[in-house]
């Protein structure tokens, strides 16, 4: 076995391979508690060391994701999709933020575990940040939108720096037995010199990371947003007269009802992406692709000028569950889909539309859904402005009635047709079904389950969605009694949601409300219960409350 020295290492003269200062100290006397976690914290000092630098060099770079976003990347890419469904229905929208917490955490007990390790054998903990690099590598260079040789060149020296970080700490461990005879005045200087590298690796650790995210700022694209908002004349909050009418019609006023409109600060976020795309708008173009008569290429300023279409659709995520808030309703501005695929004309046997963001995220519809009516639209704006970059900034699909799993492609890069059989998009390969129409359903928000309100006269109020059919009428039950018809807000459009509410007279007591929806068909929404997976969940909504006299 070949020997690591590290700088205040001497040769001994009786051997060619003598051993390291710590190593002669481990090997005199056992270790006791104190060296064992001096090794633990010398491998996370040197792991956080790590992860610092690939995040400076990633915030230096937007092609550059650091090794705790890429591997979050391969792990959201790899995952088997009934592990993914899990953690969708678990965690919700905070799945990525606890994936990245996971693999930080994780990286920093591996850390620890190496160094533990390299007390008595250094090269074990070289190995193994070497093998972190490797696969950081590997996995940033992986991703659509990274540069691959500096993704490479990023996790070598992230792991470079880690490995000398854990080498200068390693062959200092304080508090480490002398061997017999050893000089107390070089111990004295290793600990010296230790807590010196320590603590200036824990600097780097806090300090590197809180760099590289505010240089990540840096490729923030919310400048052009601002200047596409000044061009277009938009500006925060709902837009134009349809927006301010559907505010007149609504049941706002009633206290804890979502709004009509959902601000965009406030609407669902269910993606795959753990980095958000920053897209240069003068730069971006979108591609028609695949059985087109002729394929065609779509700048932001072509969108911008041709015919737009407002109109209020609710989206919906599959993954809702039945009185979820995975939905929400806003005013869209847009293209039609259909202006475009007439201009590229679309070939007999294409069946199939499928979206491409720039990230590589795929979803797929039925052709017939962009030619049979509903606004189907590459969206631009969002209430009113152009759309947050979570939301899809420049250009996203908007599809009325579809689970945004198959239809809402965001950062929308092409749109490819091809046969319904050929292609499966992101989601289908992970075993969710593939047509994904939103089923009618409908939600209580006020009283909210558990609450304790005033016995007399209680507003029992919701929402009830049925995008591409509308909602025809709401009603709800109380202790199993007889259905009661809802109050409505103003019918907006088909492709929105609908505010209801019921004054009830609530006696003193626990009193338990179920909530049902009939949409614009005649369908009733079933009182069958099922789980998100695989089409979106179904049954009704039912709270329960208590009401006590004054």
């Amino acid at each position: 076995m070949s020997e690591t020295l590290s700088p205040t290492d001497h040769d001994d003269a009786s051997s060619p391979r003598g051993p390291s200062a710590a190593e002669s100290r481990a090997d005199s006397a056992t270790a006791g508690p104190s060296t064992t976690l001096w090794s633990a914290l010398s491998g996370v000092l040197a792991a956080g060391a790590a992860l610092a630098t690939g995040e400076v060099l990633s915030g230096l770079s937007k092609t550059i994701p650091s090794l705790v976003v890429g591997i979050a990347e391969i792990f959201t890419a790899e995952t088997p999709g009934a592990v993914v469904r899990w953690s969708i229905e678990t965690f919700g929208t905070s799945q990525k933020t606890l994936l990245v917490w996971g693999i930080t955490i994780g990286s920093l007990v591996a850390g620890a575990i190496l160094g533990m390790a390299s007390r008595k054998r250094m090269w074990i903990g070289v190995a193994g940040f070497a093998a972190f690099g490797v696969v950081g590598g590997w996995a940033a260079a992986r991703a659509a939108l990274s540069n691959n040789a500096l993704s490479w060149l990023s996790a070598i020296l992230a792991a470079g720096v880690g490995i000398a970080v854990l080498r200068l700490l390693v062959g200092r461990l304080p508090f480490s037995p002398l061997p017999s005879g050893a000089n107390p005045i070089t111990g004295t200087e290793d600990r010296r010199v230790f807590l010196g590298v320590a603590g200036g690796a824990a600097f780097w650790a806090l300090f590197g990371t809180g760099l590289g995210r505010s240089l990540r700022l840096g490729h923030s694209v919310e400048g052009a947003r601002e200047r596409i908002a000044a061009d277009i004349g938009a500006s925060p909050g709902a837009p134009g007269a349809a927006a301010d009418a559907a505010v007149a019609g609504s049941l706002d006023s009633i206290d804890g009802v979502s709004s009509v409109i959902t601000p965009n600060d406030d609407f669902y976020l269910i993606d795959t992406a753990i980095r958000k795309p920053q897209i240069d708008p003068a730069t971006w173009s979108m591609k028609i692709t695949g059985m087109v008569d002729n394929e065609l290429e779509f700048t932001f300023d072509d969108l911008l000028a041709m015919d737009q279409i407002e109109e209020f659709i609710t989206l919906s995520c599959v993954s809702n569950e039945v009185g979820g808030n995975l939905v929400g309703n806003a005013v869209w501005t847009g293209v039609p889909l259909a202006t475009l695929l007439d201009m590229a004309g679309v070939q007999d046997g294409a069946t199939q539309i499928v979206g491409r963001s720039v990230d590589g995220w795929t979803g797929g519809f039925p052709t017939e859904i962009a030619f049979d009516g509903r606004p189907a639209m590459v969206a631009l704006t969002m209430n009113g402005e152009p759309l947050p970059v979570s939301h899809g900034f420049p250009a996203r699909l908007v599809v009325p009635g579809l689970y945004g799993y198959v239809s809402a492609t965001k950062w929308l890069a092409e749109v490819e047709l091809t046969t319904w059989e050929d292609f499966d998009g992101y989601w289908i390969t992970r075993n969710w079904g593939k047509e994904g129409p939103i089923k009618t359903q409908s939600r209580i928000d006020v009283p909210r389950s558990g609450q304790t309100v005033p016995a007399g006269p209680t507003a029992i109020a919701g929402v009830a969605w049925a995008p591409n059919r509308a909602v025809e009428r709401v009603e709800i039950a109380v202790d199993g009694g007889d259905w009661i018809e809802a109050r409505l807000s103003s019918d907006v459009s088909e492709n929105a949601w609908r505010q209801w509410v019921v004054e009830y007279d609530a006696a003193p007591g626990d009193h338990t409300v179920q909530v049902r929806a009939t949409d614009g068909e005649g369908d009733t929404q079933t009182s069958e219960v099922a789980r998100p997976a695989p089409d979106g969940a179904t049954g009704w909504h039912t709270i329960e409350f208590r009401a006590e006299s004054a």
